[in-house]
């Protein structure tokens, strides 16, 4: 898994766009107090199930795989 060049913007970019396409759908409704990770993990799980994205093989799931999906989906909207 190569880093991508500016990776960091492109997730914080991911999870703004993330947050506003579940909400948008009306199936979530994100709090203040919710934790990157946990907004990662919803996004990257229903980006997968809309087939916005490719799922990882179930043995490389992580928390800094998912950010990375979410950089790659983030740079192609």
């Amino acid at each position: 898994m190569k880093k991508l060049k500016n990776e960091k913007e492109l997730v914080k970019k991911a999870i703004l766009e993330g947050m506003k396409y579940g909400e948008g759908r009306g199936v979530v409704e994100f709090e203040a107090t919710d934790s990157s990770s946990d907004k990662i993990e919803y996004i990257y799980k229903l980006l997968v199930h809309d087939k916005l994205i490719q799922a990882l093989p179930q043995d490389q799931v992580s928390q800094q795989s998912m950010k990375h999906k979410l950089a790659i989906w983030a740079s192609k909207t």
